[in-house]
C-alpha cells in the first residue's frame, strides 16, 4: 500500500517524531495512535525466536514461547550451503509470523577474531567472504516471509569482555577487507530491514555515534535502505547518535532520550530535517511490516523439525576417521559415554536462547537408527557442573567401554564455559572430560568422540580417538542428526568455517586480545585465521575448510576462462567433481585466489568462491565460478577504494585452505592509472616499474651511467643493481661526477611528471 509518509510526518508533533526514535517497552517500537502509525514487535534470534512471553524478561530467565530451535550459526556456516540457510531463514519468517513478530534480531555476521569470543556460537565464521554469503542467504529468507531482519552487531564487535566500552582500534584497509567486508555483501545482496549497532567503539567513537560507520558507508555508500537500531543499551548520547545515522533507540528510555533529541532540534544542534528522514526510515520499515502481515498465519512444527534436523546433518564436520571407524556397525555393543548424550548442549546461553518445540534424546536416536542388530548402553562419565573427576562415573564408562565393540564418548563444553556476556579464557575442554577420553581408550581403542561447543577446543587427546566429529550445537534435532552421521544414514558434508588451532598460543589475536583496558588493538590486521596460520606456515591442527566424507572426490579439468583481464571485467572459472568413492555425497569446492607478486602485503590466499555439490558415486559435475574485480582487490586505504595492481594470480581450487588440488593462472590488468608525482627522492626502481616512465629513467642512464660499467665489478653487480634500483634521483648529481646539476634535476623531474 502507498502511503505519503513525507506527508504523514508533516502531521506529527516534534515530540511525536522523537518517540519514534526510541521502545515503547523492551521489545516494541512506538506508534502514534491518532495517525493511524501501528506498534510493531521485534525479538531475539538468530537460530530461532525467543518471543518473550508477557512480563518475562529480556535474558532468558523467564519463559518464552516455544519456537524451533535450529543449530546455532557457527554450526550452520559449516555447513557451506546458501540455499539450506534460505530455507531455514524462511521457516524463522514462518514462526515470526505466527507469533506476530514483525523483525528478528540477527543473524550476527561479526567475525571470530579469536576463539576465545564467547559470542562465536552465534557468529559464522573467520572469513569474510564466508560469512558474508551465509548472512544474506539467512536475510533473504526471512525476509522472503514478510518478515524483517536486523544485520548484527555493527561493528567490529569480536569479544565479549568490557563489550559495552570497549575501543576497537583497527586501521583502515582492516576493517574494510575484514570486519566490514563480512557486513558489506549482506546489506548489497540481501538489503535487511534493519541493521544493529554494537555496543563498542570504533577508533574513539561508539558505534552508536559513528557517523562514517553508520550514514558515509552503511547508507550513503553500501545503500543501506532500511533504519539502524541499537544494541540493547548501546546508545552513549542520544542525539548525537540519531545525528550519526542511528535511527531507533532501543529498549525504551523512559522518555530520556526523546527529550534530549527535542532538546537538540530547538536548540539547532540537531536539524530537525534529519530527525524527519529518521522517521521516514522508521516508517517505511513499520509499514512494510504491516502491508506483509499474513493474518491468522501459523507453521507446521513438525516440518520445521524436520528441516532442522537436516540442517545440523549438513552442518557437521567429520574432522578424524582412522581406519574408517565411521559409519558404524549396527551390530554389537555399543557403548555411549558422557553426560553430554544425556543433557545435550544444542544451543549458545544469552539473549539467543531458545525455548524448543521438542528436543531430541541423543541416546533414544542412537539406539533407534541402530536398530535391534545392536545393544547400547549408557555411561554417564562425568558431571557437567564441575571440572572435577568423579572417580565412580569414570569407573562405571571404562567398564562399559572395555565390554563394548566401539565407543561413542559425549564431550565438549558446558553452557558455563562460552556465552553471551563473557569471554573463554582458554581452549581447553573440562579436565574430566579430557582425563576420560584417555582412560576410555585404554580400554577401548575403537573410540570415537563426538565433540558439542560453539567454537574451537584444543584437542591434546586426539591420538587416542580413532574419530571426531564435530556437532557444533546443533539444535532440537541433534540427536537424530549425529545418529544419522554415526550409522551412514546420512554422509558427513559439513566442513570447518573456522581454524582449529593446536593451541591457543598460535592464534593470530593471542598477543592482544582482550586489549589494555578499554583499548582493544587489532594489531594482526588483515591476517586473521587461516590468513595468518599460512603467512606463518604454523600447521593448525585442523584447517579452515576442513571436512572428511564417507566417499573421496577427484578434481580435474580446471579453465580459466580468459588468460588475461582488466580490473573491470569478470571470468568464469569451471573446475570438474567427481565422486570416486561407492557412496553419494556433497562435497564443497572452494577456489581462493593469490597475487604472486603483490606490491602490498597480502595474504596466501583469500577465499573468493564455493559451491556445494551433491554426486552420486562415478558422477561428475561441472563447477563455475565468476570472479570479478573484488576477487582480486585489496583496499586501498589512501585512496579509499578498492585496488587491483596490474599482474599475475594464481587460481587455486581447495578441499580446504591446506589441501589445494589444481592451481591456474590469470593476468589482470588494472584500470586504475595512479603515478604519484616525482620529486627528489623518488627512487630509480619505481620509476624503472612504470611503463610510461622507465624510457625516460633508461635514456637518464645511458647518458650518465653514474654506477659505471656494472659487468666490471663481478660478484658484486648484484649488491650494485640493488643500489641502483633504491637511489633517489637527487643522488645521481652525487655520482654523475660533475656531469648532471640541479638545474638537470629539475628539468628530469619535469619531464616526468607530465607524462599522463
Amino acid at each position: 500500500m502507498e502511503r505519503d509518509l513525507k506527508k504523514l510526518i508533516s502531521q506529527m508533533t516534534l515530540e511525536e517524531k522523537a518517540g519514534m526514535c526510541s521502545g515503547l517497552d523492551f521489545w516494541r517500537l512506538k506508534g502514534v495512535e491518532r495517525l493511524g502509525i501501528p506498534s510493531i514487535m521485534v525479538t531475539d534470534g538468530p537460530h530461532g525466536l525467543r518471543k518473550q512471553k508477557e512480563g518475562a524478561d529480556h535474558i532468558g530467565i523467564f519463559d518464552s514461547v516455544p519456537a524451533t530451535c535450529f543449530p546455532s550459526a557457527a554450526g550452520v556456516a559449516s555447513s557451506w550451503d546458501r540455499e539450506l540457510i534460505e530455507k531455514m531463514g524462511q521457516a524463522l519468517g514462518e514462526e515470526c509470523q505466527a507469533e506476530d513478530v514483525a523483525v528478528l534480531l540477527g543473524p550476527g555476521a561479526n567475525i571470530k577474531r579469536s576463539p576465545l569470543c564467547g559470542r562465536n556460537f552465534e557468529y559464522f565464521s573467520e572469513d569474510p567472504y564466508l560469512s558474508s554469503e551465509m548472512a544474506a542467504h539467512h536475510i533473504r529468507g526471512v525476509q522472503s516471509q514478510g518478515v524483517g531482519t536486523s544485520l548484527k552487531h555493527f561493528a567490529a564487535n569480536n569479544q565479549e569482555h568490557r563489550r559495552m566500552t570497549s575501543d576497537s582500534v583497527a586501521d583502515e584497509r582492516t576493517l574494510r577487507e575484514i570486519y566490514l567486508a563480512s557486513f558489506e555483501g549482506a546489506v548489497k545482496k540481501s538489503q535487511p530491514w534493519t541493521v544493529m549497532c554494537s555496543y563498542n567503539k570504533v577508533n574513539g567513537t561508539f558505534a552508536s555515534e559513528n557517523e562514517y560507520l553508520l550514514t558515509d558507508i552503511l547508507k550513503d555508500e553500501w545503500g543501506h535502505e532500511g533504519f539502524v537500531v541499537s544494541d540493547w543499551g548501546a546508545v552513549n548520547e542520544r542525539a548525537d547518535a540519531l545525528a550519526a545515522g542511528l535511527e531507533l533507540e532501543m529498549p525504551a528510555s523512559g522518555g530520556a532520550g526523546e527529550r534530549k533529541i527535542v532538546e537538540a532540534v530547538r536548540a539547532g544542534k540537531l536539524p530537525e530535517e534529519k530527525l524527519d528522514r529518521a522517521v521516514e526510515r522508521l516508517l517505511r520499515i513499520i509499514f512494510k511490516a504491516v502491508d506483509n502481515k499474513k493474518q491468522g498465519a501459523g507453521y507446521n512444527a513438525d516440518a520445521h523439525h524436520r528441516l532442522a534436523r537436516v540442517v545440523a546433518r549438513e552442518s557437521m564436520v567429520l574432522l578424524k576417521n582412522e581406519d574408517g571407524i565411521l559409519p558404524l556397525a549396527r551390530e554389537g555393543n555399543i557403548a555411549v559415554i558422557g553426560a553430554l548424550a544425556a543433557s545435550p548442549r544444542y544451543q549458545g546461553g544469552g539473549s539467543s536462547h531458545v525455548k524448543p518445540t521438542r528436543l531430541e534424546d541423543i541416546r533414544e536416536e542412537i539406539k533407534r537408527v541402530a536398530g535391534d542388530g545392536a545393544n547400547v548402553a549408557y555411561a554417564q562419565g562425568y558431571n557437567l557442573d564441575s571440572d572435577d573427576a568423579d572417580a565412580k562415573l569414570a569407573e562405571e564408562a571404562v567398564r562399559a567401554a572395555a565390554e563394548a565393540n566401539v565407543a561413542v564418548l559425549f564431550a565438549g563444553l558446558p553452557e558455563r564455559y562460552e556465552s553471551e556476556g563473557y569471554d573463554r579464557t582458554h581452549l581447553r575442554i573440562p579436565a574430566n572430560q579430557a582425563a576420560l577420553i584417555e582412560a576410555v581408550a585404554k580400554a577401548q581403542p575403537n573410540l570415537v568422540v563426538v565433540l558439542s561447543n560453539g567454537s574451537p577446543v584444543e584437542m591434546p587427546w586426539i591420538g587416542s580417538a580413532k574419530a571426531v566429529l564435530e556437532a557444533y550445537l546443533g539444535g532440537q534435532a541433534l540427536g537424530g542428526a549425529i545418529a544419522d552421521l554415526l550409522f551412514g544414514d546420512a554422509n558427513p558434508c559439513g566442513k570447518l568455517a573456522e581454524t582449529f588451532p593446536q593451541r591457543l598460543e598460535d592464534n593470530p589475536s593471542y598477543l592482544f586480545y582482550f586489549g589494555e583496558g578499554d583499548r582493544t588493538e587489532y594489531r594482526e590486521g588483515v591476517f586473521v585465521g587461516y590468513r595468518y596460520y599460512d603467512k606463518k606456515r604454523i600447521e593448525p591442527l585442523f584447517p579452515f575448510g576442513h571436512g572428511l566424507s564417507y566417499t573421496s572426490f577427484a578434481y580435474s579439468e580446471l579453465v580459466i576462462g580468459k588468460n588475461e583481464i582488466r580490473d573491470d571485467e569478470t571470468v568464469d572459472v569451471q573446475v570438474v567433481v567427481e565422486n570416486t568413492g561407492d557412496r553419494t555425497g556433497k562435497e564443497i569446492v572452494q577456489l581462493y585466489v593469490r597475487e604472486v607478486d603483490s606490491k602490498v602485503i597480502r595474504p596466501e590466499k583469500e577465499l573468493k568462491g564455493f559451491a556445494k555439490v551433491e554426486l552420486r558415486p562415478g558422477e561428475r559435475k561441472t563447477v563455475t565460478f565468476t570472479l570479478d574485480k573484488r576477487s582480486f582487490a585489496y583496499y586501498d586505504a589512501e585512496r579509499k577504494d578498492w585496488r587491483v595492481d596490474t599482474g599475475v594470480f594464481e587460481i587455486l581450487i581447495g578441499k580446504s585452505s591446506r589441501d589445494i588440488a589444481l592451481t591456474g593462472t590469470i593476468a589482470v590488468e588494472s584500470t586504475t592509472v595512479i603515478r604519484a608525482r616525482a620529486t627528489r627522492n623518488t627512487i630509480l626502481g619505481d620509476l624503472l616499474a612504470d611503463p610510461a616512465r622507465r624510457p625516460i629513467v633508461e635514456e637518464i642512464m645511458k647518458r650518465q651511467n653514474p654506477m659505471g660499467d656494472l659487468g666490471e665489478h663481478g660478484d658484486a653487480s648484484g649488491m650494485m643493481e640493488a643500489i641502483m634500483k633504491y637511489m633517489p634521483l637527487r643522488a645521481l648529481i652525487s655520482f654523475s661526477g660533475g656531469a648532471m646539476s640541479e638545474e638537470h634535476l629539475d628539468r628530469i623531474l619535469e619531464q616526468l611528471n607530465q607524462v599522463g
